[in-house]
């Protein structure tokens, strides 16, 4: 299957749409799933049985191997309504990329563009009314797969079910959120998963984020699991700190490469920033805070988009961020990218797919 015509996706349209019942004024992130998804089956080497079909339950055995084995990755993309009606995804073959060094790194088969990308564009085709065209808002795009064997026993399964399944969403944080420095539990570790978006990284960062939670905390900054020295990740998406005049994010082999993430410092690399991907310790940034070098702060993520930090705590202290509206670049950026993926400023860098 390394060529379009050999990959034929079927298609069974709804009978009667859900988008009448959906009140797009009032979009709580991921509720309302749009009226079909696309899925595929991968078995005895190859994908199959390619189609786009209603949303709805899926059939699996008690014995499938995921439920056991935990062989399950996904991704996170988002559509946008441009003025004149068209609809783009934002740089989706960055997220299929991903998707892949994901699949590998979990022995599991890699999908074919012709599968993600042009399943994805006809996906969207059937469903662009799903699209809201309020500031704000997107849908959002779930691709995943995961092991389908129904057999008990470790090994990587023998067979595998890919979908894509979208829904409109709203801001996914609503306002700026507080971090609590995590120096007990752990995310990930060098040479694990940490770099891969596989089911189990989130399965795992419930229960500390619970107790962060009940400590008046919206979420946890994440350590290394050597030390609890350098800082990682923010609960479920990246950091990126202004520290002088410098845009620093972490950087390391257990880190999530986030295409937001990405996309930012291409963008301060192109409006003149010094840019920096490397170790931030923790004491570097409560320091920076104190002294007044750290200047923004804040997470980015396909959910997140840009969401600005306004308070981190660390060994019972709480340090508090300069004001939102004095942060230059971060608000600057936010601006850019809401222009650029609502089609309202031309694209320069070719990052919005037309469907």
């Amino acid at each position: 299957m390394s060529s379009a015509e050999h990959i034929k996706i079927t298609v069974e349209n709804i009978e009667d749409s859900r988008l009448p019942q959906v009140d797009f004024s009032n979009l709580k992130f991921g509720q309302f799933m749009s009226d079909h998804m696309l899925v595929a089956n991968f078995d005895n080497g190859k994908w199959e049985n390619v189609k786009i079909v209603p949303y709805g339950d899926l059939s699996i055995s008690p014995s499938m191997s995921a439920l056991h084995y935990g062989q399950a990755i996904f991704e996170g993309i988002k559509a946008y309504k441009f003025p004149d009606g068209r609809v783009s995804i934002f740089r989706p073959d960055k997220n299929w990329e991903r998707f892949n060094r994901s699949a590998s790194r979990l022995c599991m088969p890699e999908v074919p563009q012709e599968i993600f990308l042009d399943g994805l564009k006809q996906l969207l085709s059937l469903d662009k009314d799903w699209v809201p065209n309020q500031e704000g808002t997107a849908l959002y795009i779930r691709p995943f797969m995961f092991a389908t064997e129904a057999a008990l026993g470790v090994h990587p399964s023998k067979s595998y079910t890919f979908a894509i399944i979208t829904c409109p969403v709203g801001a996914y944080y609503s306002k700026p959120i507080s971090l609590k420095v995590e120096t007990n539990y752990v995310r990930a570790s060098e040479g694990g998963v940490g770099f891969s978006k596989n089911a189990g990284n989130y399965a795992l960062s419930l229960y500390p984020t619970q107790l962060a939670n009940n400590q008046g905390y919206d979420q946890i900054m994440w350590t290394d699991a050597k030390e609890h020295r350098f800082i990682e990740e923010a609960g479920t998406a990246n950091l990126i700190f202004r520290i002088g005049d410098s845009i620093i994010t972490p950087h390391g082999e257990t880190i999530l490469h986030g295409v937001t993430r990405r996309t930012i410092m291409e963008l301060a690399e192109k409006w003149g920033f010094k840019t920096e991907q490397r170790l931030v310790s923790v004491q570097e940034l409560i320091d920076g805070i104190e002294s007044g070098e750290v200047s923004e702060a804040f997470a980015a993520g396909t959910a997140a988009t840009v969401t600005h930090i306004d308070r981190i705590g660390f060994n019972g202290t709480d340090y508090t961020l300069p004001p939102i509206e004095n942060r230059e670049f971060s608000n600057k950026v936010l601006n850019y990218l809401n222009e650029l993926r609502y089609g309202r400023i031309d694209d320069p860098f070719g990052w919005n797919f037309i469907i």
